[in-house]
């Protein structure tokens, strides 16, 4: 899963920033409200963990902007501002949970999982996500072969695949899967994206992952013409 952490306290951020990644979370950080704001709208985040007091704009307007353009992001806010009136306010502006500082790291995990499941559940009830004969169990990081086969995912398997099958037909770029996999400052031109492309090729069989030479990869519904990116 993939993170947007808004936060200009930097010890708090960076501290944040380790422990999200120990448990297996993708995180990109921005320390000020516009880069935030720009930032969620151009990245499909899975949750955005926002500060209320940030510098050039206001985490309340950031997600009143979000939520006037249409961006439904799950976003949980994470501020010392704690008076009731102000919960409020956040929820008005379309927070779909709140949390005070200061905090126990333990509770913003489970709410930030939490939040995420709410979402994964409202598109895909089952937490299964069915594509090309393929079925991808979110809630354990297996997916399933027409033939029955059971195959246990990486974390990175599991986002890359995740990302795949709900672009099906579809070229994708190196960088967008890169975009999407990894976090900010990951290197664009490594092929740890190669790495994992073979790696699901070998569980799942190489028809299913084209490579598109100069363009990227296109995950094959057999049943679908390819579709533009």
């Amino acid at each position: 899963m993939r993170l947007l952490l808004v936060e200009d306290d930097t010890e708090l951020s960076s501290s944040l920033h380790t422990r999200l990644k120990r448990e297996g979370f993708a995180v990109d950080i921005a320390n000020n409200g516009v880069d935030g704001e720009f930032m969620g709208d151009e990245t499909p985040y899975d949750a955005v963990i926002l500060d209320l007091g940030l510098p050039q704009r206001s985490g309340l307007e950031v997600l009143q902007h979000w939520r006037q353009r249409g961006n439904r992001v799950p976003v949980i806010i994470l501020t010392a501002r704690d008076a009731w009136h102000e919960r409020v306010d956040g929820f008005k502006a379309g927070a779909d949970d709140y949390l005070g500082k200061p905090f126990h790291f333990e509770e913003l995990l489970v709410r930030v999982q939490a939040l995420i499941r709410r979402n994964l559940q409202a598109a895909v009830p089952d937490q299964k996500l069915h594509c090309c004969g393929l079925q991808l169990d979110e809630a354990h990081q297996q997916v399933t072969t027409p033939a029955g086969e059971v195959f246990e995912l990486t974390g990175t398997e599991f986002r890359l695949l995740r990302y795949f099958m709900l672009h099906p037909g579809r070229i994708l770029t190196k960088s967008r899967l890169t975009e999407h996999v990894y976090e900010q400052d990951f290197d664009r031109d490594s092929n740890v994206i190669e790495v994992y492309v073979r790696h699901l090729r070998r569980k799942l069989g190489d028809w299913r992952i084209q490579t598109r030479r100069g363009q990227g990869y296109i995950f094959i519904d057999p049943d679908k013409p390819e579709l533009p990116v």
